[in-house]
């Protein structure tokens, strides 16, 4: 198989990254797209660092492990299968799997430091920001936060005025200049998504 084509996307928390992507890979057949995402990476909680309060903040670099999240994605350029534990937020409802990266045409990268982190950017061919207004990804992240993860509104509050919000200011918001593609989500991103959809089967088809 020849190289694979690498896309890296990123935004801000609860910028609608998730929904993106499903709709992305939803396009496309298994053999052709791979999606290796950065949530997959978090270190374990005792080596997360803790703010001021005493509060494990997952909202920094250094709580991604991610030396082993670039190493696994060169093996998939390379060509080999790569397995994954899956990261469930600390949620005990879920019992995490063992996920596995198949190599194909398309590998897509996502994260909210696929742009900040160097050993991650270089691997990319082509770079997209998700973007949307700061109180539309307030309230996505606090409707996310309480069905999905199961944090109360205070929690969820606390981490976006401490953690959340300085590290999008911090992090991520300066790597928008590095985009290729920038896709506004405040309502819908269906016209960039199509953009983006028929560029990668352009690829797949060479």
């Amino acid at each position: 198989m020849k190289k694979p084509f690498i896309v890296g996307i990123t935004g801000g928390s609860a910028s609608g990254m998730t929904y993106f992507l499903n709709s992305l890979m939803g396009a496309f057949g298994e053999d052709d797209i791979c999606l290796i995402s950065q949530d997959h990476y978090y270190r374990s909680r005792n080596e997360v660092p803790v703010d001021e309060n005493g509060v494990h903040n997952f909202d920094l670099p250094s709580a991604i492990n991610h030396r082993k999240y670039a190493e696994h994605i060169i093996d998939l350029r390379e060509g080999k299968t790569v397995e994954q534990m899956e990261y469930t937020f600390n949620n005990p409802a879920i019992i995490p799997q063992m996920l596995t990266f198949r190599p194909t045409p398309i590998n897509v990268v996502e994260g909210i430091f696929v742009f900040y982190l160097k050993e991650i950017a270089e691997l990319l061919d082509l770079k997209i920001f998700i973007d949307a207004k700061e109180h539309i990804k307030l309230k996505r992240r606090i409707i996310r936060d309480q069905v999905e993860r199961g944090y109360d509104l205070t929690d969820v509050l606390y981490r976006w005025e401490n953690h959340v919000f300085p590290t999008y200011e911090q992090f991520i918001k300066p790597s928008k200049a590095d985009a290729d593609i920038i896709i506004p989500n405040n309502r819908h991103f269906h016209r960039g998504l199509e953009v983006v959809k028929a560029f990668l089967k352009s690829k797949i088809e060479l």
